[in-house]
């Protein structure tokens, strides 16, 4: 008989849908998929060639736990240089993707009932692997006059004596939108005060537009102390296949989440870590022209989106997502439980379009595209989604 916490977990959406499109595609349709959120580049050259010297070289051989050392150092240099925090060695686990490194902090953090704030929309894998670790997901609704961002006078009220993490996503996948240090500090003080662990997902901390990125561990050494940062090299450096996250945080939880890994994975495999490598150190460039890249798509799309009838959106000041509310449309397609599946169901099918329905994160008025794809694919599912909703 299968594990009992099954039963409490929702299959993904996202692969969900994944596995739809290439059914349909088998079939001989031509689809157009705004669903993933995967970026369009390969992995910088210089990524391969770190991969390929250990290949020849026979770096194959199991290594330490927490990561290689040359590579946790060049985390440690980056993490000094870029987000202005510092960390040493023993301090940073490397982990086979950020999703993994999420998973060894909950392991190494929550007992049975233990509650973890989620302000929403959220990461459609946040609450599930939060249950999966015996968490329990408290989900904290926010406003879309305030682009989805959590404040303190929100979180307050969910505060309560089994409360043990906070898990803040910045920039947001799905939305976009990137807090100012101004909107972090206050969250953090209230945690501090609370004594209340900050899960700062930051894997999308170089696809930021408009303004300079604010790492959380860098406002304070209070908030350094209370802070498991998570990062990674899937977005950043169009790095998805070879799975590879790391975590920051005091030296005495990155040694119960190196514990917890050394009996699950040992470690991530050597020869992405030396890709790893290859892209922190030589791949900065590469890296910067793909933000480039999407904050141009973002400039000529928001245009399309304006455009649309009856919709509105969160403008993304990060990421590669546009969040979009067709809360207008709700009376105008006959569902059953949810809208956004519904409407993202007949966009498949009728206009050959996919996205993923906003219920996915936690808010069944919108559905997430992303533009990590030619423009103008994306420009021409923009223009399918015209058509459909003024259809209805």
């Amino acid at each position: 008989m299968l594990s009992k916490k099954l039963s409490q977990i929702t299959p993904s959406y996202t692969i969900g849908i994944s596995a739809r499109v290439k059914a349909l595609k088998s079939e001989g349709l031509e689809i157009i998929d705004l669903s993933i959120g995967e970026p369009d580049f390969n992995t910088p050259h210089v990524a391969n060639a770190k991969a390929m010297d250990a290949i020849s070289n026979g770096k194959t051989k199991y290594d330490l736990v927490p990561g290689l050392m040359d590579l946790r150092l060049a985390i440690v240099d980056k993490l000094k240089t870029e987000n202005h925090v510092q960390y040493k060695a023993d301090e940073i686990v490397v982990s086979s993707g950020a999703k993994h490194a999420i998973t060894n902090t909950l392991l190494a953090l929550l007992d049975p009932g233990d509650e973890v704030l989620l302000p929403a929309p959220y990461w459609t894998s946040y609450p599930e692997i939060i249950k999966l670790c015996g968490g329990v997901p408290v989900i904290i609704e926010t406003s879309k006059e305030n682009d989805f961002k959590l404040t303190a006078d929100l979180l307050k009220p969910y505060i309560n004596a089994r409360t043990k993490l906070l898990l803040i996503n910045n920039p947001s996948n799905p939305t976009g939108a990137v807090y100012s240090g101004n909107e972090l500090s206050p969250l953090v003080d209230v945690c501090v005060l609370e004594n209340i662990f900050i899960l700062a997902d930051e894997i999308y901390e170089r696809i930021c537009f408009d303004q300079p990125f604010v790492s959380i561990p860098s406002l304070s050494e209070a908030a350094r102390q209370q802070t498991i940062l998570i990062n990674g090299f899937s977005k950043s450096a169009a790095m998805t296949g070879w799975r590879l996250g790391y975590t920051a945080s005091n030296a005495t939880i990155a040694k119960a989440i190196s514990t917890i890994q050394g009996h699950l994975v040992s470690h991530p495999s050597t020869i992405s870590q030396w890709a790893g490598l290859g892209a922190l150190t030589e791949g900065k460039e590469a890296m910067q022209k793909m933000v480039n890249t999407y904050k141009s798509r973002r400039d000529l799309l928001l245009p399309i989106i304006d455009a649309l009838p009856d919709t509105t959106y969160v403008t993304p000041k990060g990421a590669f997502y546009l969040f979009i509310d067709l809360s207008a449309y709700r009376n105008k397609l006959s569902f059953d439980t949810s809208f956004s599946v519904a409407f993202s169901d007949k966009f498949l099918l009728e206009h050959q379009v996919a996205v993923v329905p906003g219920i996915a994160f936690g808010n069944d008025n919108y559905i997430r595209i992303s533009y990590a794809t030619d423009l103008h694919v994306v420009i021409e599912g923009l223009n399918r989604l015209k058509q459909m909703i003024e259809a209805l």
